[in-house]
């Protein structure tokens, strides 16, 4: 087990909680992040029951789960149950000595076959069932992350039930190159860029290849992640097909696309779908909803936002893999085709996630000092410029307290993967600043945050070891420092 350390104390706390009463705990998260195996994990420590849901009719799934109920109880025949009135009830009384795991694994696929199952759970943990339940410790796990999230939520039969709502998190980018054991930073960052932080890649779909270092990534995105014998070749679209939300997957695999090619705003993404804006509102909702996306207000303007892929291989994918898709089916294409798109996944790919990398780093791992006091968020944003008729991107807007008590600009930043930054690039956050400044959000205690990913000139050095103002963020520091 690697860092899950919080997920599995809740869930060891839940499993062993005292008393008679039955109690309802429910576990979500992306696919491919291990909560199968942490739930397998807790069933087998503490002797309790496990049913992995299949897509099925509700007779069928009613005969798996008789089957399944009765091997565990010990039985040479199994449930017949009828309807899941009786299935529940049967559940509610395994706890024959003392508190017991019971996991429903994919509860989603039930529900969707069996659309009052909900209710019916509901009814089993009302006080009128309790006096003939068991201390069941019920642990309903799903991966469809719009279903798990409106279980428990409004007027949903759930709401309130549950004494354990445990979403498990996909691994962040310092974490991710522990788990893949990568060494140097460059190398850990681009493989993240491209696998992001789910841990299934690593071994399941990988079987322990890794890049070796800097010589050898090239190579294993074509043997690892380009070549068709391969599990992570097909795995960005399988993603979207498994979501049961989305019905027209052609549309959504279009509206990442557009995102992906670097269009963040819904204008944007309408016009290269050619498209009304007002026609994409349902499935950038739907999109968000199972969590493939997310949606960010602009640091500094409120009625604009960004839309924004929360899976890396997506990108990946609709960036480099799908405009030569039909090369990338044939073998011995892979090197080939990845030599061409060399530029398209450092605009497309490196560059965007090295930014959202930065903030992370900025938000979760900077230390107050870095900024001149405790972040509570940071976002990109956009700076008009009414003087040169422009606008001005930043990076990072970083927004916290510097003792004040209320809420100000820490800190700005822009972020290059590929340039060595110098004193051009200063000149640029100081001229933002000012203008940030004229309108009263900035000040000149609002530090400067340059981050690169190729380092940065000697002048600029030199600058930044006079001015604690100016603040250099390197790879090395984003991977190890604070």
């Amino acid at each position: 087990m690697f860092d899950r350390h919080f997920e599995w104390a809740e869930l060891t706390r839940f499993a062993s909680l005292p008393g008679l009463r039955a109690t309802l705990g429910v576990v979500s998260g992306r696919r491919r992040q291990g909560k199968t195996f942490l739930l397998d994990a807790v069933t087998r420590a503490s002797g309790g029951f496990m049913f992995t849901a299949t897509e099925t009719t509700e007779a069928d799934a009613l005969r798996q789960f008789g089957q399944a109920l009765a091997r565990y109880r010990g039985q040479p025949t199994p449930f017949r149950f009828t309807h899941w009135d009786e299935a529940v009830t049967e559940l509610m009384r395994i706890a024959d000595d003392g508190p017991t795991v019971a996991v429903i694994d994919e509860f989603p696929f039930l529900a969707k076959s069996s659309p009052a199952l909900p209710s019916i759970i509901q009814r089993a943990l009302d006080p009128a069932a309790q006096h003939t339940n068991t201390p069941v410790r019920l642990l309903l796990c799903g991966s469809a992350l719009s279903f798990m999230g409106k279980l428990l939520a409004g007027n949903a039969p759930l709401r309130g039930r549950a004494g354990l709502e445990l979403v498990v998190p996909t691994l962040d980018f310092r974490l991710a190159a522990e788990f893949w054991e990568i060494s140097d930073p460059h190398t850990a960052l681009m493989t993240n860029a491209i696998v992001g932080g789910t841990p299934a890649y690593r071994r399941e779909f990988t079987q322990g290849d890794t890049p070796q270092g800097p010589d050898d990534f090239d190579a294993w995105v074509a043997r690892a992640v380009l070549n068709p014998a391969r599990p992570l070749f097909r795995e960005a679209r399988y993603l979207l097909a498994e979501e049961p939300e989305l019905h027209d997957v052609a549309l959504y695999h279009s509206v990442l696309a557009a995102i992906a090619n670097g269009n963040s705003s819904r204008g944007g993404i309408a016009d290269y779908l050619g498209r009304k804006s007002t026609d994409l509102a349902h499935p950038l909702s739907v999109l968000q909803d199972v969590g493939m996306i997310t949606h960010e207000t602009d640091a500094f303007r409120r009625n604009r936002s960004a839309y924004r892929i929360a899976e890396p291989l997506v990108t990946f994918y609709h960036a480099v893999m799908r405009p030569f898709w039909g090369d990338l089916e044939r073998p011995g294409r892979a090197a080939a085709v990845w030599r061409r798109a060399q530029s398209t996944f450092r605009s497309k790919v490196i560059g965007p996630h090295f930014e959202q990398v930065c903030r992370e780093w900025a938000r979760w791992h900077a230390a107050p000092e870095t900024h001149g006091g405790q972040a509570s968020r940071v976002a990109s944003g956009t700076v008009n410029d009414p003087a040169a008729r422009t606008s001005h991107e930043v990076d990072a807007a970083v927004y916290g307290d510097a003792g004040t008590g209320r809420e100000s600009l820490l800190a700005i930043g822009e972020a290059k993967w590929n340039d060595i930054m110098g004193t051009g690039h200063l000149e640029r956050l100081q001229h933002i600043r000012d203008l940030l400044s004229a309108h009263g959000t900035a000040t000149e205690d609002t530090r400067l945050q340059c981050f690169s990913g190729a380092g940065f000139t000697n002048e600029l050095r030199h600058l930044a070891e006079n001015d604690p103002t100016i603040q250099l963020i390197d790879i090395d520091r984003l991977y190890h420092g604070a």
